[in-house]
């Protein structure tokens, strides 16, 4: 059933911050974080929340005339989850969707007309599809109800019942029916989950359809997935403040590296929990017919990470955050007992598995917009046309180090206009959106074809260069018919660029440059090095005296030395002994190279596109290795379900950068976080290879036996250079921490 259950929402993202705030401060005067857990327990003081609730058209929620949909009841759940409060909106929700449809009897319709006042609380205990087989069973005879449920919320407080009793029938059972117990069974959950027990029950059959019911449990899980989102982030939020003002050895803890690098993963956990709860919900509400992998990726992330933070949070409070007075515990237990519930982490892996072993099913594609959908499209027939199995075969003929680099493609990329995508018109580009070059890397890694070269080096030639070097190099650039390689990298400064030792001097009209470059790919046959030298020794701060060169490769006093890197590909050495360049190969001005330097980032966010395709399309081969192995039990599924979660978070991390560029915003730490996810996963990809399929994935291309002809092996030693290339994953950490969590430097 694609169809949603409830209303798409009539409200946009600006209504939802406005619904968020306006929660928010009424959570925070009727249910004060003082005092919150004792009122939990109190039956009378949640009531009084829940009319505040719905005096604000809350709990109407899910029904076709609500006003609102999924995105809107995950807001509501977030903020009781941050709020710590126990308010029946979820029950309000799930009622609205199974019952709706049935307004029409009129004992329903006044049953759901009472939800919506707050004067009823009807709790839906989902029994055989409840998703743990402890949840127990209820089945109807005679018009009454027998059995046992556990793990039923809001069982102290409900008014009714509505009971899964058997295939596609539920059961309506009044509180105070005749034969129904209640026992509380506390623990991680408060207020405390209940046991019910049915004798002989009176009760109400209604009917559904099976996936209406299964879908209702799962659009369960996505709004306890989202109150326990909102109680870790509450918990987050107080751990950074505690981080930033908590004194230890003589300085903030939150300048610690360790404290900083491990905050940095929490945020990633975070936000990657959000974007993927945010996608299944869109999905959904747009009638996608694929929103059940997206919910499914998102229960099977978030599920563990979110309990990770929620534990790293406390190791950083320490002692201070253990006492229950304290807020930290509430959120703890919150996060904990939600995320559990339902078959928890490995039900939602093993539907993902499910789906992609069982089926066959690709992953699913991206909504792009529709002009960056057309490009795709159009992008994936020309690849098709043009990257052919015969220049497939040339290039995997060649020794591995000249592999990735076709001049002929090359060319053939530059008469599409393909080689300036990114480029403005006025300077001779398509100027096509973020969101259309991502298709264009996506489909490229998808086809294992080659990307045009040269775009750094063009923005920042159309940005700071002279009119001469923009006639001189654009044009080739655009056709294809020059390549670049970097000349940042040297052996005491990798990723701390500031302390580069290259020096560049002005001798009359020639600037005389000395030094050593490392780490650089392609050199061996690129025709200019884009080279970054210190102009300024004295400088202050250092990277006030960068300045950056256009350096042919034929110069003379340049020396390459190739080596053969660990992925397969040479990357090489270059000696600088008083190369000679004119006056007219400085960009920009002197000693504004830094400023250079870092725009090239806008760029490199969606360069960095290439990495999460470049893991899906892995991902894609193990499963298809798998699926023709017959490998699709034991401890398979719940490895290909993890892992299927954590593509759509690095698809969804990166997207959030290249959103970020469509609207002109820069995305500094967003994008690290982009980039140090995606290199660890496709470390995991690789090693997952070996784990599942043996030996035969570790051999090379073209050896027999190779599993995917040596890919995942290959992938696995490629993602090394990924993890440390363009700035270690430590240092993204610490500009995470920094600039986006705003922790001391």
């Amino acid at each position: 059933m694609n169809a949603p259950l409830s209303a798409a929402s009539l409200t946009t993202d600006a209504d939802r911050v406005l619904l968020r705030d306006s929660l928010r401060a009424m959570l925070a005067e009727a249910w004060p974080v003082e005092g919150a857990p004792e009122r939990s327990g109190d039956p009378a003081a949640v009531a009084v929340a829940t009319d505040r609730i719905a005096q604000l058209g809350l709990l109407g929620l899910g029904a076709p005339d609500g006003g609102g949909g999924l995105r809107e009841a995950l807001v509501v759940m977030e903020e009781l989850g941050r709020a710590g409060c126990p308010a029946p909106a979820l029950a309000a929700l799930l009622t609205n969707m199974a019952l709706s449809d049935r307004r029409d009897d009129a004992r329903i319709g006044e049953l759901l007309d009472r939800v919506e006042a707050g004067q009823a609380s009807v709790c839906l205990a989902f029994g055989t599809a409840d998703g743990d087989r402890h949840a127990g069973t209820a089945g109807l005879r005679d018009g009454a109800l027998h059995g046992e449920l556990a793990f039923v919320e809001g069982a102290g407080g409900a008014t009714h019942f509505l009971v899964v009793a058997g295939t596609g029938t539920l059961a309506l059972v009044a509180a105070d029916a005749a034969g129904l117990s209640i026992r509380p069974t506390p623990g991680l959950a408060v207020p405390a989950l209940a046991q019910l027990v049915f004798d002989a029950t009176p009760a109400l059959a209604i009917t559904l359809e099976d996936d209406r019911i299964d879908d209702l449990n799962r659009l369960a899980r996505l709004c306890l997935l989202a109150r326990a989102l909102g109680a870790t982030e509450r918990g987050f939020e107080l751990v950074l403040d505690h981080a930033r003002q908590r004194n230890q050895f003589g300085q903030p803890i939150g300048r610690f590296q360790a404290v900083q690098h491990k905050l940095a993963d929490c945020k990633i956990q975070l936000d990657g929990a959000r974007l993927t709860l945010e996608n299944a919900a869109a999905s959904y509400e747009a009638g996608g017919a694929d929103w059940r992998y997206f919910a499914a990726a998102a229960l099977a992330f978030a599920s563990p990470a979110l309990r990770q933070v929620a534990l790293e949070t406390h190791h950083v409070f320490g002692a201070i955050g253990y006492a229950e007075e304290h807020e930290a515990p509430r959120h703890f237990r919150r996060s904990h007992s939600d995320l559990t519930r339902h078959g928890g982490v490995q039900r939602a892996r093993a539907e993902l598995a499910a789906l992609l072993l069982e089926t066959g099913m690709p992953l699913p594609e991206y909504d792009l917009g529709p002009a960056g959908n057309a490009f795709r499209a159009e992008v994936r027939v020309w690849i098709d046309e043009n990257w052919t199995r015969g220049r497939k075969r040339v290039q995997e003929a060649l020794p591995p180090e000249k592999r990735g680099y076709d001049p002929e493609y090359a060319a053939g990329l530059g008469r599409q206009g393909w080689n300036t995508l990114s480029w403005p018109k006025e300077s001779g580009g398509q100027a096509r959106t973020p969101f259309e070059q991502l298709a264009f890397i996506e489909e490229s890694q998808r086809a294992g074809a080659p990307n045009s070269r040269g775009g750094i080096q063009a923005h920042a030639l159309m940005a700071y260069g002279t009119p001469q070097q923009k006639e001189a190099f654009l044009p080739r650039i655009a056709s294809g018919a020059i390549t670049f390689c970097l000349g940042y990298s040297e052996p005491e400064a990798g990723s701390d660029l500031v302390n580069l030792k290259t020096t560049a001097v002005l001798d009359g009209d020639e600037w005389v440059i000395n030094g050593q470059k490392l780490w650089t790919t392609g050199a061996e046959y690129a025709d200019y090095m884009w080279l970054a030298a210190r102009t300024d020794p004295e400088a202050k701060p250092k990277h006030a005296g960068i300045s950056m060169f256009i350096v042919p490769m034929n110069t003379p006093g340049i020396t390459v030395r190739p080596s053969m890197a660990m992925y397969g590909h040479t990357f090489c050495t270059e000696f600088l002994d008083n190369v000679r360049v004119p006056a007219s190969a400085l960009v920009g001005k002197v000693n504004g190279g830094w400023e250079i330097l870092t725009s090239a980032l806008a760029t490199e966010r969606i360069v960095m596109g290439g990495f999460v395709a470049a893991a899906r399309v892995a991902f894609e081969q193990l499963v298809g290795a798998l699926r023709d192995a017959g490998q699709t039990d034991g401890a398979v599924p719940d490895r290909v379900g993890q892992l299927a979660a954590e593509i759509e978070v690095a698809r969804q991390l990166l997207t959030r950068s290249v959103a970020m560029a469509e609207k002109g915003q820069a995305a500094t730490w967003e994008a690290a976080m982009s980039k140090a996810y995606s290199g660890e996963l496709m470390q995991r990809l690789g090693e997952a290879a070996l784990d599942l399929l043996g030996t035969g994935a570790a051999l090379g291309q073209g050896v027999p036996g190779a599993i995917t002809d040596g890919r995942l092996e290959h992938m696995l030693r490629h993602s090394i250079m990924i993890v440390v290339g363009g700035g270690t994953n430590e240092i993204q950490r610490t500009l995470i921490a920094q600039r986006g969590l705003g922790l001391p430097r």
